[in-house]
C-alpha cells in the first residue's frame, strides 16, 4: 500500500508568479520519488496562474478555512505526513490534523523566515540596524511556536538555520537544511546559452504582491537607476513580475530606460536576453527565486547582500554583491561592458548551481531523515517538550478562535 502525504497550501502553486510556487512543486517532486501519493490542498482562490497539479498525478481538494468538514476530510484520507506550506496554514490546520490523524508526520516547510523579513522591513523603515530586539517580533513568535510544534521544519537557507539554531536555541532535530532542489545544468544546454554579444539591457524580476520586490524596483527606479544611466545612457531596465498594481505601472519611464514589462509568461526566455540581472532588495528572507533563474540562463547578477544571503556558500557568486549604491551601479556597468568579468561571473553561477542547488545531492538524505522519523515519532516528540507544551489545549488561541467562528458562521 502506498504512503501518503497531505500538502496543505497557503495559495495554489504559481511556479511562474513565485519562488515559492517552484518549491513546493520541487518537494512534492521529493515525495512522489519516494513512492507517496500526493494530495493538495488550499482554502485560497485559483487563478489563471495556477498550476494545473493534476497532469502531474496530484489530487486537488479545496478546503474551508475555519470549518470541521476539513476533519471528516483528513480522517477519510488519514495521510501518514502532512506538509504545512507555510506557519499560517499550520496554525490553522495543525490541531486538526493532529486530533484526526495523531500519528501522521507533520513538516513544515518555512518558505523562508517570515519573522526575520519582518525584522528587516521594520528596520528600513525606521533607518536602523537589525537587532534582536527587532527579531522577535509577533511574526516570529508565531513561526517558532509553529516550529516546535511539528516534528520537522524545512529550513531553505543557511542563514536562517543559523539564527534559529544559535539565536532562538531550537534544538537541531527539529530543522532541516533543504535549499532549492534543481535539475542539474548539462554542458549542451550551456552551450545553447545567448552569448554575451548576443544579449542587451538589464532585467530585474518578481512577483510584485511581495513587498521586497516592491521596494527593491522603488529603489533602483530613484536611486541606482539614475547611476548607471549616467554611464550607460542608451540602456534599459525591464522591469518583470506578476500582479502589478497601478503604483507598480506608473514607475514605467520609457524615457529614462525604465520599462515595467509585467508577467513574463517564459522567465528563462527573458533572462537570457538579458545582459545583467540586478537585485536590490533591501529587506526580505530566504533564497531568493531571482537570482537561481539567472544563474539557470547564464544572467550574471549585480545584488545587495540581502539578496544573496544564504546563496553562495564559500563559492563565489555569479556577480558582484554591495549595499553601496554607487558601488552597485558601478560593478552593473563593469559587467555590462567587460566580456571576461562577465563570462568569469557566469561560470561561477553554474559551478554554485551544480554544488549548492543539485536536487541529486539531497534526495537520499532528505528520505533517510523522513524514514527515521517515521520509525519512531512518539520518542521523537517526547524528546520536543516545548512542542508539547505549544500543542496543549491552554496554549491553542487558535483553535478555539476557529471554533468560534465556524460557531458563530452557523
Amino acid at each position: 500500500m502506498k504512503k501518503k502525504i497531505l500538502v496543505i497550501g497557503f495559495v495554489w502553486p504559481e511556479p511562474k508568479s513565485s519562488a515559492a510556487g517552484s518549491r513546493i512543486l520541487q518537494l512534492i517532486a521529493q515525495f512522489q520519488s519516494q513512492g507517496y501519493e500526493v494530495t493538495f490542498a488550499s482554502a485560497a482562490k485559483t487563478s489563471d496562474n495556477t498550476f494545473d497539479l493534476n497532469t502531474i498525478n496530484v489530487e486537488t481538494k479545496p478546503i474551508l478555512l475555519n470549518d470541521s468538514s476539513f476533519d471528516a476530510f483528513v480522517k477519510e484520507l488519514h495521510p501518514d505526513t502532512v506538509l504545512f506550506d507555510r506557519f499560517m496554514t499550520e496554525e490553522q490546520y495543525g490541531w486538526r490534523v493532529s486530533e484526526q490523524c495523531p500519528n501522521a508526520l507533520r513538516i513544515l516547510d518555512t518558505e523562508d523566515f517570515h519573522g526575520l523579513r519582518k525584522a528587516r522591513e521594520v528596520a528600513l523603515k525606521r533607518n536602523e540596524t537589525v537587532t534582536s530586539e527587532h527579531l522577535q517580533n509577533d511574526t516570529t513568535k508565531r513561526e517558532i511556536a509553529s516550529i516546535y510544534r511539528c516534528d520537522l521544519s524545512l529550513i531553505i537557507s543557511e542563514a536562517e538555520l543559523e539564527i534559529l539554531l544559535n539565536q532562538f536555541k531550537i534544538d537541531k532535530s527539529l530543522l532541516y537544511y533543504l535549499p532549492f532542489l534543481l535539475e542539474p545544468i548539462s554542458e549542451d544546454d550551456i552551450k545553447l546559452l545567448p552569448t554575451f554579444e548576443a544579449r542587451q539591457h538589464f532585467i530585474t524580476i518578481g512577483n510584485f504582491l511581495h513587498a521586497p520586490n516592491y521596494d527593491a524596483v522603488l529603489y533602483l527606479k530613484q536611486t541606482i537607476w539614475p547611476l548607471i544611466r549616467q554611464q550607460l545612457p542608451k540602456a534599459e531596465l525591464h522591469i518583470y513580475g506578476a500582479y502589478e498594481s497601478q503604483k507598480v505601472t506608473q514607475l514605467h519611464k520609457p524615457k529614462e530606460g525604465f520599462f515595467i514589462k509585467g508577467f513574463a509568461e517564459d522567465v528563462n526566455a527573458v533572462m537570457q536576453n538579458a545582459k545583467v540581472c540586478l537585485a536590490s532588495l533591501r529587506f526580505g528572507a530566504g533564497l531568493k527565486g531571482k537570482l537561481i533563474d539567472a544563474m539557470q540562463n547564464g544572467t550574471p547578477c549585480v545584488m545587495t547582500n540581502i539578496a544573496a544571503e544564504g546563496m553562495f556558500g564559500h563559492l563565489g557568486g555569479n556577480g558582484f554583491t554591495s549595499d553601496n549604491p554607487k558601488v552597485f551601479a558601478e560593478k552593473a556597468v563593469l559587467l555590462y561592458n567587460n566580456v571576461e568579468t562577465w563570462k568569469q561571473k557566469q561560470h561561477e553561477g553554474f559551478k554554485v548551481m551544480h554544488k549548492r542547488f543539485n536536487k541529486v545531492n539531497f534526495e537520499k538524505g532528505f528520505a533517510s531523515k523522513l524514514i527515521e522519523l517515521s520509525k519512531d515519532i512518539n520518542a521523537h516528540r517526547e524528546n520536543n517538550f516545548i512542542g508539547q507544551l505549544f500543542m496543549h489545549q491552554s496554549m491553542q488561541s487558535t483553535k478555539y478562535m476557529s471554533k468560534w467562528i465556524e460557531a458563530k458562521n452557523r
